[in-house]
């Protein structure tokens, strides 16, 4: 098939990698660093299997969207909006639109530009950009896909390239079960400077990650979200799958850009004001990035 990834960062290269090498068409839209070394080398997919160059088209502009029957989204929460308005003239109409983002609102967000269904994607995979033209990967990989009439069809699409995806009447849960995670570590992972297994190991930390976490929870359950019990003891046990990761959130701060934490912890503490819920521990970590983003070299 045809594929457009927007929003070539991590995530995005990462799935487009493997759709690419499954045999399929794929072009990245992103920065223009980034572009310019997958036209060149190609872009080098770093796994626990090792190194491999995958030939990839890539484009800075979103009229690379043009044509494609299936198109990832795969920008920031913040940069939702204004990809929607730049990839609208360009989508051929019967191509399907995935959200594949932190946050739990972007497809609904992203829809509302398009005017035109999205399908809502949680995505659990451990990535970061290496340098231009040069992602890795630190694990997992999974998919859960918003039910839809091209669901099954787009699931079986990432199956074929070795992507585990399920559709899910409840991807909407699967959603904030994502925040929670991204709640209790993107935020410490970048004020730390540590990866998740170091962190956690920190005297105290297993401690006030409970409290974000029971603070995520209390707003999810009185938003009409289904969490199970365990998901504390869930959230925790991520560090040991995935030790060496940093958060976005960190990898963000680290290359001088804006976070996403409006999206995350913010998204948190704004739905808790609105319900009455007291969210003291996301409300902190809130100020405590936004801090450290007022302190980037270009601010």
């Amino acid at each position: 098939m045809k594929v457009a990834v927007m929003g070539a960062g991590s995530v995005g290269c990462y799935f487009g990698a493997l759709l690419a090498r499954a045999g399929n068409t794929v072009t990245l839209i992103g920065r223009a660093p980034h572009v310019e070394a997958v036209r060149e080398d190609g872009l080098r997919l770093e796994t626990s299997a090792g190194s491999t160059l995958v030939r990839i088209a890539a484009t800075t502009g979103a009229e690379g969207v043009a044509g494609a029957e299936v198109v990832l989204v795969c920008v920031k929460s913040g940069d939702t909006e204004a990809a929607g308005r730049a990839v609208r003239p360009h989508l051929h109409a019967e191509a399907a639109v995935l959200s594949l983002q932190n946050g739990v609102d972007n497809a609904e967000r992203l829809a509302a530009v398009l005017e035109r269904p999205v399908v809502p994607v949680a995505v659990y995979v451990a990535t970061e950009m290496a340098g231009p033209g040069h992602v890795r990967h630190h694990g997992r990989g999974e998919l859960v896909l918003g039910a839809s009439p091209a669901s099954e069809r787009l699931a079986a699409l990432f199956a074929a390239a070795g992507i585990p995806a399920e559709v899910s009447a409840r991807a909407l849960d699967a959603l904030w079960g994502k925040l929670l995670v991204n709640c209790a570590y993107n935020a410490l992972s970048a004020l730390t400077r540590m990866p998740y297994g170091r962190m956690l190991a920190v005297p105290g930390m297993a401690g006030a990650m409970r409290d974000i976490v029971a603070e995520c929870i209390a707003v999810a359950r009185a938003s009409g979200i289904a969490v199970p019990d365990d998901t504390t003891e869930t959230v925790l046990a991520l560090a040991g799958s995935m030790p060496n990761q940093s958060s976005s959130t960190a990898q963000d701060l680290a290359r001088g850009r804006e976070t996403e934490i409006d999206h995350l912890n913010g998204f948190v503490v704004a739905k808790g004001k609105a319900l009455g819920i007291p969210t003291p521990a996301n409300s902190l970590l809130c100020a405590l990035i936004k801090a450290a983003e007022a302190d980037l070299p270009s601010r």
